[in-house]
């Protein structure tokens, strides 16, 4: 009878764990719906940005520079322009110092006038001995002949020297009449170096110039780059040349070619963190390139501006465009998934006009706002599908929608049977407690056999009362 009483036990207990644990799944089937997969939406505006555009630094100059090397021969008597100084053609610039000179053709002159004055003794000799020679009996022939031919050549020798003392003579008189340098074209006087300063020298070693002119009229901008992104100017792409004071006051252009051929030489160093050590000193190469504008017109000589590749953003401001991706049935009736006012999913159908191949976008001509968000279709997107703008919440969201047993409780299996094990074992009561039967039979002990027939209560062989 106590065994009986057992069992009943055990059999409510089990009865009873199931029902909780039912209880528990239902709950979480129930409370599911707290749990929606969020949308993750993205503003329209932020497909319309030129986004990633990289910015380099650019200084206006003229299309075409003059630049005068001073001779490093001569001296500077006079500087007469200054840096922003307009000049024409034949402005006076710069003049050497001639008094040297002058001397020098003085001695030059007088050099000349010897030479003549022995090349005019030497005619006379030759014919002196000429006219000797004709008068001079037979044995003294031979020796007039070696006598003549000898003054010949030294008056030959005469001649080829004064030849030379006249092309002297002639270089320093030409020296003395350009001592006045002038400009070759009109426009400004970008920068002077005194002749007091030494002179600066580039990477290449060779010097800078003297005096630097710009043209007036068309300009160019120029820029540099160095060992890191000298890859990104290609010659013949377009540029976008924009204003460091109004980022709308923009003017386009082409690339050149990067100048290799001069190179310049930047030293940086660590000092500007804080440390002076020559160690942490490092040198850089740079390079110039130019960006040939299509207009000009509203720059100034010597500005300073961004340059920029032309991505075709600039051409789409004022129209909206939005990545291809986000539009569904694009060739029958395109529409959008759009974030409303309520903050759920509708779906807009919008007009398409052009196709920017490049950027993979579409232009909206109907449909949507630069302040709209929309969604990327998704299965699980439908009307009314509640939105995020935090991609990590929208994320979070798909993995709690799945069905999980809370921590610690028991999985069970959808049609309310009992979780049997996959390779068919019986589940075996804890320690302690007994098995239930089957549904309709007792469960009876193993030693029933040897029960008699009637009896109360099945007590095992052996066991005492």
């Amino acid at each position: 009878m106590e065994k009986k009483k057992k069992i009943i036990l055990g059999a409510g207990a089990v009865i009873l764990a199931g029902a909780v644990g039912a209880g528990v799944y239902f709950l979480q089937k129930d409370g599911e719906g707290e749990n929606e997969t969020l949308a993750y939406v993205t503003s329209v505006a932020s497909m319309n940005d030129a986004v990633g555009a990289q910015k380099m630094a650019g200084v206006v100059e003229s299309q075409k520079t003059q630049e005068i090397q001073k001779d490093s021969e001569r001296q500077v008597k006079e500087i007469l322009v200054k840096a922003g100084d307009e000049v024409d053609v034949g402005t006076p610039l710069f003049t050497y110092e001639t008094s040297t000179l002058e001397t020098e053709l003085q001695q030059a002159q007088l050099d000349l006038e010897r030479s003549d004055n022995e090349m005019a003794n030497l005619r006379t000799q030759i014919d002196q001995l000429q006219k000797e020679k004709n008068n001079a009996g037979e044995e003294e022939q031979l020796s007039y002949t070696t006598q003549i031919q000898s003054a010949q050549m030294e008056l030959k020798r005469s001649e080829y020297e004064r030849k030379s003392k006249e092309v002297e003579k002639n270089r320093i008189q030409e020296k003395i009449n350009n001592s006045t340098v002038t400009s070759e074209m009109k426009g400004v006087v970008k920068s002077v170096q005194n002749s007091g300063q030494e002179m600066n020298y580039s990477y290449d070693g060779s010097s800078q110039a003297f005096i630097t002119i710009l043209a007036t009229g068309e300009y160019r901008v120029k820029g540099n780059v160095n060992e890191q992104n000298i890859s990104e100017i290609v010659e013949g792409e377009q540029a976008i040349i924009r204003s460091r004071v109004d980022e709308d006051a923009i003017w386009r252009g082409t690339y050149t070619a990067v100048d290799t051929q001069n190179p310049s030489a930047n030293n940086s160093s660590m000092m500007m963190y804080g440390i002076s050590s020559d160690a942490e000193q490092t040198t850089s190469t740079s390079y110039h390139f130019y960006v040939n504008l299509e207009s000009s017109q509203g720059l100034l000589l010597g500005q300073h501006v961004y340059i920029e590749k032309d991505t075709g953003m600039e051409a789409k401001k004022g129209s909206i465009w939005l990545d291809e991706a986000y539009i569904a049935d694009v060739t029958e009736k395109p529409y959008v998934w759009v974030e409303n006012e309520k903050g759920t999913l509708e779906k807009r159908t919008v007009i398409l006009g052009a196709y920017d191949e490049a950027m993979m976008q579409y232009e909206i001509q109907e449909g949507l706002k630069k302040s709209d968000y929309v969604a990327y279709p998704q299965e699980f997107i439908e009307e009314g599908t509640k939105t995020t703008h935090d991609m990590a919440e929208s994320m979070m969201s798909q993995t709690e929608g799945e069905a999980l047993p809370e921590e610690g409780a028991e999985g069970l299996p959808e049609d309310g049977m009992e979780a049997l094990p996959e390779d068919g074992t019986e589940i075996l009561p804890e320690e302690g407690a007994e098995a239930l039967p089957e549904e309709g039979a007792e469960m009876l002990p193993q030693e029933e056999s040897d029960v008699q027939e009637g009896t109360e209560d099945a007590v095992p062989e052996g066991v005492g009362i």
